[in-house]
């Protein structure tokens, strides 16, 4: 039984390998604008899931997802050997890649904030020149009255 503090080391460990081998040791064009964010260990050291994250060429274009991901099952192999070699571990971990959501999640985070300031300026600009309906102070007429007839 492996000791379970050892797997976010090994986690972080085969993040750098698999990083490192993309940007050096595969070749394939589809992985030039891919980036490694995680890693995950199971507590028995045998399976690792490996998270990514594809960058655009630019703002107007969507990055290839669907090319990356068939270009990293196919180098699926030499990465988990390269991985054998760098950690020294007895069993080599299974790797499978999961694409990473943070960033879409985090732009729709933002979409929605300023879809929230932009409801707020609306609403302070309809309040800048707006009175109260009725008296400014309602609830000081009754007590002035009840006093004067005192």
């Amino acid at each position: 039984m492996a000791d379970a503090p050892r797997a976010p080391k090994l986690a972080k460990r085969i993040a750098q390998i698999v990083a490192s081998a993309l940007e050096h040791e595969v070749k394939d064009p589809r992985l030039a604008r891919v980036t490694i964010t995680d890693a995950k260990v199971t507590a028995d050291l045998h399976d690792a899931t490996v998270y990514y994250t594809v960058l655009g060429d630019n703002l107007e274009s969507a990055p290839d997802t669907a090319g990356a991901a068939a270009a990293l099952e196919s180098a699926k192999g030499v990465l988990r050997s390269l991985v054998g070699q760098g950690t020294g571990v007895r069993f080599t971990p299974t790797l499978s890649f999961v694409a990473d959501t943070v960033p879409d999640d985090a732009k729709r985070i933002d979409d929605l904030l300023a879809r929230a300031h932009a409801a707020d300026a609306e609403v302070a600009r309809l309040a800048n020149g707006a009175k109260p309906a009725g008296e400014a102070d309602p609830y000081r007429a009754p007590r002035e009255d009840e006093e004067e007839q005192a």
